[in-house]
């Protein structure tokens, strides 16, 4: 089973389809840590392609205003949502450590 993430015309630009593994072994599928990093690693593109794009709008060489608008927007849902993840991970983590005592 394949879940892509899906903008309101069609696929997010910047975010790759995550496939779920079954068991534990992570040998045949994406592992929580690549798929981490590489989500990181999106969100460090989308942020560095709004940056260019600024930089070229302040300067006067960029030609459409819509590409940064639509590069910031990009950049700030993808924080959003890596924000919202890394918060539910440091809850459910909690939650761990208050069922052992």
């Amino acid at each position: 089973m394949s879940i892509a993430p899906i903008g309101p015309i069609g696929p997010v630009s910047g975010v790759s389809a995550v496939t779920p593994t079954s068991g534990t072994s992570g040998s045949s599928g994406v592992n929580f840590a690549s798929a981490l990093a590489n989500g990181l690693e999106n969100l460090q593109g989308l942020q560095n392609k709004s940056d260019d794009l600024a930089v070229k709008a302040a300067s006067g060489t960029l030609t459409d205003v819509h590409d940064y608008m639509i590069a910031s927007t990009e950049a700030s849902l993808a924080t959003q949502l890596t924000t919202a993840v890394s918060n539910k991970a440091v809850a459910a983590f909690n939650e761990i450590m208050r069922m052992q005592a």
